[in-house]
């Protein structure tokens, strides 16, 4: 595994290390102060000679770690650059200083080993606050060699396959995930300002639902029994609702066992959420005050970018499922009202159509080609055919209708919102047209939940619910057009040993 000649090298200068007593994997490293923190706090640090001196200045005894981005040798001195998480720090190394620790440094040290260095601040004559080391030690060899400097990490595909190379090479990459973590902590904090319990809810399902979407199965040993993992907390948390709580959230990962592209990722993360006495018009209100208050905590203007486009949050704005088609997508309004037009509309088109689509499905089919990738600022989308919602609730005055929205920015969904269907017999006979559906070779089509429905028969009050898919927030807020780019470890396609392993196991 290790047979490369440059790492052979590196793992005799680890071995020399043993053989001289020092481990080069120790576990003793003293660290007082950051690397941003020892720039900030020594910013009005002395010249080196002046500093040296100054004996309240080179008594100092800063202790900073991180690993080796640069070596600058200079016969009996050299510079090296250390990289924390929070940045990189300058340090001088000198024999006069190190003595026997200098050949040590000279012999052993390469770019990429982490270092552990006490000592004090100074400013070299080209004004870079740095530190003057007084004692140096490797604290963990590297013995595979960093990619070159100058070129970096740039194979997008081993960028994704090996994350923590990627993070080690591309500050901007950490930065964009130390913006998600934000985000989320956010998105917390905003629902509980506002009473929202947060709650957990199961992972592994005994019936799959909440989404129409094709789940992964697995099997759980101890019951002898297939479970699913989550395609959406939605039925869980609505049981939360009936039990008596008035409003919850979750933060969770679900998966779908679907396609992957630059806006989909099997697993997942977003946040659902449930509001007792609250409608789908609440939810847009809310969405909209949530969108402010991130911008304004994650300090972003009101008009972000994104890609080639700018993206207005001061705007939003409403539209109906069927107006969209006509108005955004260029459908006319006499093909959009009637079923047969539609489907010869489409098939003219050259968009292939499963033969017996109901109206509804044919109406998602026409907004997915026509319309979405269209809909670039805040846009909610309103008034959702019935049949692709089977869980939402009928709309008291066109029960052809849901009290739905969906809300569409960058030509993406962003979210998913709507008054909950809480008619017991209602849900019913929706989750048995859906089986219906499944019946017919739709994979993405729900279950059957007969303790849903029951669940629902001691009576739920009325209540608006609605998830935002994070991975695509984050992507928004971090102008990222590839979800690849904002998930630590996205799913990638098997390397050939990791297929054969899979393979052997199988068998």
């Amino acid at each position: 595994m290790f047979s490369n000649i440059y790492i052979q090298q590196r793992i005799e200068k680890a071995n020399i290390m043993r053989d001289s007593g020092k481990n080069p994997y120790s576990n003793d490293a003293i660290k007082t102060i950051s690397n941003v923190d020892f720039l900030n706090k020594y910013k009005d640090a002395k010249d080196s000679n002046s500093a040296k001196e100054d004996a309240n200045i080179s008594n100092i005894k800063e202790f900073v770690s991180g690993r080796v981005k640069l070596v600058r040798l200079m016969g009996k001195a050299a510079f090296i650059d250390i990289e924390d998480e929070s940045g990189i720090l300058q340090a001088y190394i000198s024999k006069n200083d190190l003595d026997s620790d200098f050949e040590e440094f000279k012999k052993l040290l390469e770019v990429g080993d982490i270092v552990n260095i006490s000592g004090y601040p100074f400013k070299t004559k080209t004004n870079q606050i740095s530190i003057h080391a007084t004692s140096f030690k490797i604290l963990t060899k590297s013995i595979i060699p960093l990619p070159e400097k100058f070129h970096g990490l740039t194979d997008i595909e081993l960028r994704y396959r090996q994350r923590y190379l990627d993070l080690i090479m591309n500050a901007d990459v950490k930065e964009t995930f130390k913006i998600r973590s934000k985000i989320i902590s956010l998105l917390r904090k905003f629902f509980e300002d506002k009473g929202f319990l947060e709650v957990e809810t199961p992972m592994l399902h005994p019936i799959p639902g909440g989404a129409n979407a094709k789940p992964f199965v697995t099997h759980h040993n101890a019951l002898n029994v297939e479970r699913y993992l989550r395609i959406a907390p939605e039925l869980y948390l609505k049981r939360l609702i009936v039990g008596g709580f008035e409003s919850v959230f979750e933060i969770n990962r679900s998966f779908r066992n679907e396609g992957i592209d630059h806006s989909h990722n099997p697993e997942f993360t977003m946040i659902e959420f449930y509001w007792a006495y609250k409608t789908y018009n609440d939810l847009i209100k809310l969405t909209i005050e949530l969108f402010k208050y991130l911008l304004d905590k994650l300090n972003l203007p009101n008009i972000i970018e994104w890609g080639e486009d700018k993206i207005d949050f001061t705007n939003f704005s409403q539209i109906s499922y069927k107006d969209s088609l006509s108005k955004i997508g260029g459908i006319p309004l006499d093909v959009v009202n009637n079923k047969e037009k539609l489907e010869k509309y489409l098939i003219d088109f050259g968009i292939k159509i499963e033969s017996g689509l109901n109206y509804g499905k044919l109406l998602a089919e026409a907004f997915d080609n026509f319309v979405e990738s269209k809909l670039i600022q805040p846009t909610f989308i309103t008034e959702f055919p019935i049949e692709i919602s089977p869980l939402a609730r009928k709309n008291d005055e066109d029960s052809a209708i849901a009290d739905r929205f969906e809300l569409f920015i960058g030509g993406k969904e962003m979210s998913n919102g709507f008054s909950e269907l809480n008619d017991p017999l209602d849900q019913l006979e929706r989750f048995k047209a859906q089986v219906l559906e499944k019946e017919k070779g739709d994979e993405e089509a729900q279950y059957m939940d007969e303790d849903y429905v029951w669940a629902l028969g001691y009576g739920m009050p009325p209540v608006a619910g609605q998830g935002i898919g994070i991975d695509r927030l984050v992507m928004l807020l971090t102008n990222n057009k590839i979800i690849k780019n904002v998930i630590l470890f996205p799913a990638m396609k098997p390397l050939k040993y990791e297929f054969d392993i899979i393979k052997k196991d199988s068998e």
